[in-house]
């Protein structure tokens, strides 16, 4: 049953920093080809990440890869600060800078093209959210417009049916995008903090999280797992399986 299409596909190359909109790109075992697989890690707290929810600006980096996908290794990662100037992802200059706003000592780590491990990518594979939902939630939040990148979703659908929410109860169903990937729908997605940071200046709007929590039950958008990889691509059709 055809459900809707590929609006838009984000991959973030580096953990918390603004993704990059793709046209094009492989599924993975782990989801988009290179999402999350660069990362920073606060030596601060040894082990863990450091993200937004320590650092809200890093909302305003945007990383990138410069080059073909390849599966021996990533491409560059290129990063545009929000001043506009632009590092390799490892440049000790930007490091500082960063480790100077976060007031943390940070190191790197990098994963291989072929194996990301739960914990970069958070939850699971892949994350969706719809057109129809993300309109909705507008309205529950009476504000003009909800920027999808607070929800940091890696595929975002344009449902044919514009039903609010309706992707919540596909959970348990398989779906099928373009001729080769298939996917299960696996779980709803708890929101927490990050959604409350606007993409753009990194402020803090508390009443997003709060209507998420009061309207959705703390829910927006739902977690996919890959059953199937291959290549997709914008505009790639949507079928639910039976």
């Amino acid at each position: 049953m055809l459900v809707g299409h590929i609006k838009e596909m984000v991959r973030h190359p580096v953990k918390s920093f603004r993704g990059e909109s793709v046209q094009q790109t492989k599924i993975m075992e782990y989801g988009l080809y290179g999402d999350r697989s660069h990362a920073y890690l606060d030596d601060t707290k040894k082990g863990n990440f450091l993200t937004i929810t320590q650092f809200p600006e890093m909302v305003r980096y945007k990383a990138g890869f410069v080059g073909e996908e390849s599966m021996e290794e990533y491409p560059k990662v290129k990063v545009m600060t929000p001043e506009g100037k632009v590092f390799d992802w490892r440049d000790q200059e930007l490091i500082k800078e960063i480790e100077n706003k976060s007031n943390r000592k940070i190191s790197t780590i990098e994963y291989s093209p072929t194996h990301v491990p739960i914990g970069p990518i958070a939850v699971e594979n892949i994350l969706l959210a719809t057109d129809a939902s993300l309109d909705k939630l507008k309205e529950l939040w009476g504000k003009d417009q909800v920027d999808s990148r607070r929800f940091r979703p890696n595929l975002f659908i344009s449902l044919k049916d514009k039903v609010p929410f309706i992707e919540e109860e596909w959970i348990g169903r398989r779906f099928k995008i373009g001729t080769e990937v298939e996917m299960e729908f696996v779980g709803h997605c708890k929101r927490c903090m990050i959604i409350t940071v606007n993409p753009e200046n990194a402020e803090r709007d508390s009443s997003l999280h709060k209507t998420v929590i009061k309207e959705r039950n703390n829910n927006f958008g739902v977690y996919a797992s890959v059953i199937k990889k291959g290549d997709i691509k914008v505009d790639d059709e949507v079928h639910l399986l039976d």
